[in-house]
């Protein structure tokens, strides 16, 4: 059965997260209805955090609403989670250094009803991951573990694919390459939740730029303000004009 028009694909409403007594998370709230969306912020503004808190991934204790779907995701484990349609794609890949690329996307099991991704439709979208399909994870270079990463991903067949810092420690060119494959994959329909601290990634992939600081979200704003307004940037980002830079 099919959700009703107006229900968001996730909606997040007051979340807090806790590590310990410390708040991570303070009264969190936002919804996405389709398309892409960008988190950004300095580092330690709770953007991981929140990522962590949709995919439910330990150790914050976590209070508030986050329904996808309608289905609420609070108190359900990580992998209850993907099997409801939520893609991972974790800050730093984690792979495994013994397993080849084949192995990698073997494994993802398979579920009954429908599969529009495949291992062969991954190696299609990342040829280089087919040209090194023998190789193990600690062989690849960090573009090529990006690439098995977003692939594995979509393998689960998410109608959301949530990216923790996708551009981390890669190149520019190999930065492009994504951006362009990411912008594919939201023309093919699919949702895409970007936590990002690399302003112009995050800006060429959403329009819609949600502003995170000391665990709130402080602005929404858009992709075309944010990158050209200095100000805004200087104020939540901590970016400074150029004139001022040293």
């Amino acid at each position: 059965m099919s959700e009703p028009a107006s229900t968001p694909l996730l909606a997040v409403s007051n979340v807090n997260a806790y590590y310990g007594s410390a708040r991570a998370l303070e009264d969190v709230s936002f919804e996405i209805a389709a398309g892409s969306t960008s988190i950004v912020g300095r580092n330690g503004m709770g953007k991981t955090t929140l990522c962590n808190a949709i995919v439910g991934i330990p150790p914050a204790r976590v209070t508030g609403s986050i329904r996808y779907r309608d289905e609420e995701l609070v108190g359900r484990p990580s992998y209850k989670r993907a099997q409801l349609g939520i893609g991972y794609v974790p800050q730093g890949r984690r792979l495994f250094p013994s397993l080849s690329v084949d192995e990698h996307l073997r494994m993802i099991p398979r579920r009954s009803g429908e599969r529009r991704w495949t291992v062969e439709r991954v190696y299609e979208l990342f040829p280089r991951l087919a040209e090194r399909r023998r190789n193990g994870g600690a062989q690849l270079s960090g573009g090529e573990q990006q690439m098995l990463a977003i692939g594995r991903a979509l393998l689960t067949n998410p109608k959301l694919l949530v990216m923790d810092e996708p551009s981390e420690g890669l190149a520019p060119a190999i930065i492009e390459q994504l951006v362009e494959t990411f912008r594919a994959l939201a023309e093919d329909g699919l949702a895409i939740l970007l936590i990002e601290q690399n302003l112009g990634v995050a800006t060429a992939i959403a329009e819609r730029q949600l502003v995170m600081v000391a665990g709130s979200i402080a602005a929404e704003t858009t992709a075309a303000k944010l990158s050209s307004d200095m100000e805004l940037q200087r104020r939540y980002l901590g970016v400074e004009p150029l004139s001022e830079r040293a």
